[in-house]
Order: C-alpha cells, then structure tokens, then sequence
C-alpha cells in the first residue's frame, strides 16, 4: 500500500475513533475499544472500504502507533487523543524524572500563566523523548518545547498514565513544574 494511503485511513481512524464514532454508528466499550468487523462494516457503508490487511498495516506501521489491536486481534482502539468521553482504562504509573511537551510558539505566554491544560482532550500529552516533542511542536508552527519536572508532580500525587504507545498522559501540568526550552 502506497505512503498516501496509509495516510488517509490512518487521519479517517484518527477522527471516528478518536472524535466521531457516532458518526459512523459505532459504540466505543471501555477502553476505547470496538470490533474490527464492526469497524470494517461500518467505513464500508460510509463509502471508505478498508480491508483487514490494510487495517493491520496502518496499525503496525503508524509512526505514531496511534492504534493498537487488543491480544486476540478482534478488537481495535485509538490509544489516546480522544475527545469524546470514554475511559481508556489505564493504570497510574510512575512517571520518568523529566517529561517533555511540545507546541508552537504562539501558546507560550497561555501556557506560562495557566500551565498545559488539556483543553477538549481526556488528556494532556507528554513525552519522554525531546525530539518527540520538537516534533509534535513543529505541527503548531514554530516549535518550543516544555521540560515536565514528572518526579516532583508525582511525588505532589499527580497522577500519570502511559499510553499503549509510549505518550505519557495526565490531566495538567501548573506552570511552577514548567520549563521552557528555546
């Protein structure tokens, strides 16, 4: 299957399982989960026929890994990034010392007086990696780059959660554990 392809059924899996099941008539169960038979019926009668090896593909070869299939295959979910309501069911974690968040420049004065707040999402989105989240700001125009001081927060009990695919998620973070990098 060719990159733009990918592309495409990766952003319409984004949006109906992450923002507009409904859309589709699809019901996510707790932990963001639904059938893949369901899934594939329903793209098929809003004219977006997607095969299961495609499926399989964009699942396994995402860069963000949004997607992850539970251990018997027949279930699908977005791992994180919703804005409709539903409980992804993941267990607080013990955060890395350092996290980091990325954004474009334009929010740095919000985010140095109200922290990162996680707005229509369940969650605000951290990284362990720094070049994650240059990445991710790079999406929001001119990246800057917030250091999370995770190891104080926790020991603050804020609670953190680990996605399936790395994104460490938590409600917000208040300005006095934020550091910004030029």
């Amino acid at each position: 299957m060719n990159d733009s392809r990918l592309v495409k059924i990766s952003k319409y899996l984004s949006k109906h399982l992450r923002h507009t099941p409904k859309r589709l008539g699809l019901n996510l169960a707790p932990g963001g989960w639904v059938s893949v038979e369901e899934l594939l019926a329903a793209c098929a009668a809003h004219q977006f026929t997607i095969t299961r090896s495609e499926l399989a593909e964009v699942v396994a070869s995402n860069d963000k890994q949004r997607f992850s299939f539970d251990p018997t295959g027949k279930l699908i979910r977005a791992n994180q990034g919703h804005s409709v309501k539903i409980d992804l069911q993941l267990e607080p974690q013990i955060p890395p010392a350092i996290l980091y968040h990325g954004t474009g420049k334009t929010s740095v004065t919000a985010i140095l007086d109200k922290g990162l707040l996680k707005m229509s999402r369940h969650h605000v989105h951290l990284s362990q990696y720094l070049e994650t989240a240059r990445k991710v700001g790079r999406r929001h125009g001119y990246p800057v780059v917030f250091v999370v001081d995770a190891a104080s927060m926790h020991e603050a009990d804020f609670r953190f959660y680990c996605s399936d695919n790395g994104v460490w998620l938590i409600d917000s973070v208040p300005p006095e554990y934020l550091t910004l990098i030029e």
